[in-house]
């Protein structure tokens, strides 16, 4: 995804379906038990790599953030291919989560957490104010402010359940 910058307001267009928002990440409680957070958090990225060449399964994108605490904001076509995919004993999710539950789960060193959002239209709204593509934008449309989108509630009510078009028109 670019980095550049670009000037303006933008929103985006999810394209009047639902999206189911996944925040996921964990917390290194021990910092100085650094091979238990590093065997961990390994996981993710293989995951990631699967779900990139899998887009079958459903994910739209996701950005992430380092820290003590790693957070990562997923976003989803439906909370069915989310839950398909973290059951799914073929994608790289349900082995290192059972082993995190055996050798980890309970011990205090690394906490793991999420939190799994549906969103519909009506019920979300964004803006991206001299942003690089960020977001809900970059997972499914981004389109400039414009004409019956410059407030937030205009925003909120496109594409809502009342029948107005989506900001795609």
């Amino acid at each position: 995804m670019s980095q550049q910058v670009l000037k303006g307001r933008f929103t985006a267009d999810p394209g009047g379906g639902p999206v189911t928002v996944f925040l996921i990440g964990m917390r290194a409680n021990r910092w100085w038990k650094f091979g238990k957070v590093v065997r961990v958090g390994a996981a993710m990225p293989k995951m990631l790599a699967y779900l990139a060449k899998t887009p079958e399964a459903g994910l739209l994108g996701y950005q992430q953030w380092f820290g003590r605490t790693t957070i990562m904001v997923t976003y989803w076509k439906s909370p069915e291919d989310l839950q398909r995919f973290a059951a799914d004993r073929s994608a790289p999710h349900l082995e290192p989560w059972r082993r995190f539950m055996r050798e980890s789960a309970g011990n205090g060193d690394v906490g793991v957490w999420h939190e799994t959002y549906e969103t519909v239209p009506g019920g979300r709204e964004s803006v991206y104010s001299d942003m690089p593509v960020f977001g809900l934008a970059a997972a499914t449309g981004h389109v400039p402010v414009g004409a019956g989108l410059n407030t937030a509630r205009q925003r909120l009510e496109a594409g809502g359940p009342d029948g107005r078009p989506s900001a795609r028109g």
